[in-house]
């Protein structure tokens, strides 16, 4: 008997890559066959998917940006995309389909749809994203990673956490070395695919540490391979000894390590945080669409377990005083670390894959 199969959809970042390969990761240990639908971003971050997934990369199309002649061909484009997803389903009929977000699942939950198939989404964030926003009412379940989360009226979510990936897993709880002496590990992270003006603030505002705090610190910076060079400068010319990176593929372990994290506010990195365990100074991306990265940190801020600095009134003076107070007090960094922890939440893919189970035949 042929094992079920499961379409996942998922595109355009590592926010909606990473937990789609969570999810597969489960999927096929519960034995399961698993198919990804990206495109030519997301497939960027496929590569910890295991070999077993099927890959399929679609065009895809939207009419939110482009320019006039990207607006005008987007829907032949999309339409083109459901015809070809329809006729993929017909020759391998997927059990469910679970789309992540992005670009790419429009063709394959519309496919879905249109043929009557079981479908659910994933979104990770405090504002749902406009894909899923288009999708939330004609799927069988809406699973939400952040609590609360904006959704459209008459919608309802089922609150599931964001899974992490299994290199997370292996790292969850891992004990918080406090920042009382020895080495002080500070992780700078931008999302997956790096944040200019953390290169541009973060530092300066380490370089205004005073002299014993610098000399204990090894920092792990991921810049845009555009900045990492002015970035690596300046910690050289402070003399910070510091790893600057345009990906690190070991974040778990760099997280575990880490008595400080600065970093955006993705889903993605906040699920990574929240189940390691460790304090935070969280910046979000002003230009995140309804401000969802500010939605993603609130609830961090509120139990303690992070302070956020709006990007609007960031600056190196506000971000130093930050950083100091953190690392020159162990009790408050081991509470903050400790608040993390129980905020995060270590089976959100077991609860994702239940929902799966639910809703197929």
């Amino acid at each position: 008997m042929t094992a079920p199969l499961a379409l996942i959809a998922a595109g355009g970042t590592g926010g909606h890559m990473f937990p789609a390969q969570s999810l597969a990761e489960l999927l096929l240990a519960e034995g399961w066959r698993v198919r990804l639908s990206t495109d030519d971003r997301g497939a960027r971050y496929a590569g910890g998917f295991p070999e077993a997934v099927q890959r399929s990369v679609v065009k895809s199309a939207t009419t939110a940006r482009g320019g006039m002649i990207g607006k005008l061909t987007a829907p032949a484009k999309i339409a083109a995309g459901v015809l070809a997803a329809q006729a993929e389903f017909r020759r391998d009929r997927p059990t469910v389909v679970i789309g992540f977000g992005g670009y790419p699942t429009i063709p394959a939950l519309s496919a879905a749809w249109l043929m009557g198939l079981p479908r659910m989404i994933h979104e990770q964030n405090g504002v749902m994203g406009r894909v899923n926003r288009l999708f939330a009412g004609r799927v069988n379940r809406v699973a939400c990673g952040t609590w609360p989360t904006s959704l459209p009226d008459g919608v309802s979510g089922i609150h599931t956490g964001n899974p992490v990936r299994g290199a997370v897993m292996e790292q969850a709880g891992a004990p918080y070395a406090l920042p009382a002496d020895g080495p002080l590990h500070l992780l700078v992270i931008g999302g997956s695919q790096g944040a200019r003006v953390l290169s541009d603030v973060v530092p300066a505002a380490i370089a205004a540490l005073p002299a014993d705090i610098r000399a204990r610190l090894q920092v792990s910076h991921q810049a845009r391979a555009e900045d990492g060079e002015r970035v690596i400068a300046a910690y050289r010319d402070a003399g910070i000894a510091a790893d600057v990176q345009p990906f690190f593929t070991d974040v778990p372990e760099r997280l575990a390590r880490a008595q400080l994290v600065v970093s955006r506010a993705g889903a993605s990195s906040i699920a990574d945080i929240t189940v390691i365990g460790r304090p935070a100074i969280l910046i979000p991306f002003a230009a995140a669409t309804g401000d969802h990265q500010t939605a993603n940190a609130q609830a961090l801020a509120e139990a303690g377990a992070a302070i956020i600095q709006p990007e609007s009134i960031l600056d190196v003076d506000g971000l130093t005083g930050d950083i100091r107070a953190i690392l020159t007090d162990p009790a408050r960094a081991a509470q903050m670390a400790a608040a993390a922890l129980k905020l995060g939440r270590p089976d959100a893919v077991r609860r994702l894959f239940d929902l799966v189970t639910e809703i197929t035949p």
